[in-house]
């Protein structure tokens, strides 16, 4: 059986860190207001040259060093994002261009903060099937462009930055890869997270909405439950995981979430405090920190899981 192994990770931020104090100069806030509701401390916001392709880019190096890869030898770039550089071409072409790879198969995906565990899935499926043999996964955002700075409940909750994994199809020798992957949608509740503006509507790109407390509702019950599909499709329990790297969006459904399941909070990988929500650049930078300070090690059971708008949701299950 061939399996798409995870052989290197790789991240990237903007200089430029922003503190709960540094937002409360210019939003009716607070830092304990903040650290109460989502545990969030510090977010990166992109400068003006900084965007989602020199991010996604600048994560992508970094993998593909991890991995012991020239970019040349990468023939599939996948990137997830809800901020792109432009309507079209896709981003992930840009990244290719920078990268100096002169022919490979690059696209999009477009599934908000579930991006990367779509971008995940078709990933492997491409490289199981035999079509390509090293894949580079990239979750890019620069939110700031589409935040609304006069509404506290919002802008407060999200960074930019990009996190990027290679996966190489290899010969399920060792049992090591992906797993298992679950995902799921629901258009019906459009209307609880979403941007207000679009190519083929207002002709803007809009700002961000959310109902922050319907949200969690939905997010507490989908994650648990996607968790406990992916694992039952690998036909593992709780009980054999070594780590949770979610969707960084809030510390309270991390903790809630995790209760439901009955797993241990030192299982579960939290970098919202120092990165906030970075969408579909949460997970794999998330991934990043917790592969560069020893705690994933090889043969551990690493569950990736993120929900986002739409709604969208997922879980990928992987032995490192």
């Amino acid at each position: 059986m061939i399996r798409a192994i995870v052989t290197g990770t790789g991240s990237a931020l903007p200089a430029n860190r922003v503190s709960n104090a540094d937002l409360a100069e210019r939003v009716d806030t607070s830092d304990e207001w903040i650290v109460e509701r989502t545990g969030i401390r510090f977010r990166h916001i992109a400068a003006e040259h900084e965007t989602t392709s020199s991010l996604a880019t600048d994560a992508a190096r970094a993998a593909i060093a991890a991995a012991g890869l020239e970019p040349g030898q990468i023939d599939l770039i996948v990137l997830a994002t809800a901020t792109p550089d432009q309507t079209f071409p896709a981003t992930a072409t840009k990244v290719q261009a920078a990268l100096g790879i002169d022919d490979c198969v690059a696209f999009d995906v477009a599934a908000v903060c579930s991006g990367f565990l779509y971008a995940v899935q078709v990933a492997d499926s491409m490289l199981r099937a035999g079509v390509h043999r090293r894949a580079l996964v990239i979750g890019a955002e620069t939110f700031s462009r589409i935040l609304d700075w006069e509404d506290r409940t919002t802008c407060v909750l999200f960074g930019d930055g990009a996190g990027a994994i290679v996966l190489e199809a290899q010969d399920d020798s060792d049992g090591r890869g992906i797993l298992s992957t679950r995902l799921h949608a629901d258009g019906r509740h459009n209307q609880l997270l979403y941007v207000d503006g679009g190519p083929s509507t207002t002709g803007t790109v809009g700002k961000l909405r959310m109902k922050g407390k319907e949200v969690f509702r939905h997010a507490v019950v989908n994650l648990a439950a996607v968790m406990g599909e992916s694992l039952d499709l690998a036909g593992l329990t709780p009980a054999d995981v070594d780590w949770v790297v979610p969707h960084q969006a809030n510390a309270r459904i991390l903790d809630a979430t995790a209760r439901k399941l009955s797993l241990a909070p030192e299982k579960v990988v939290v970098t919202v405090d120092r990165h906030a929500n970075t969408s579909a650049a949460s997970v794999p930078l998330a991934l990043d920190v917790a592969v560069k300070d020893g705690r994933i090690k090889r043969g551990d059971i690493v569950v990736l899981e993120a929900m986002g708008g739409g709604f969208t949701w997922g879980a990928a299950v992987v032995r490192w």
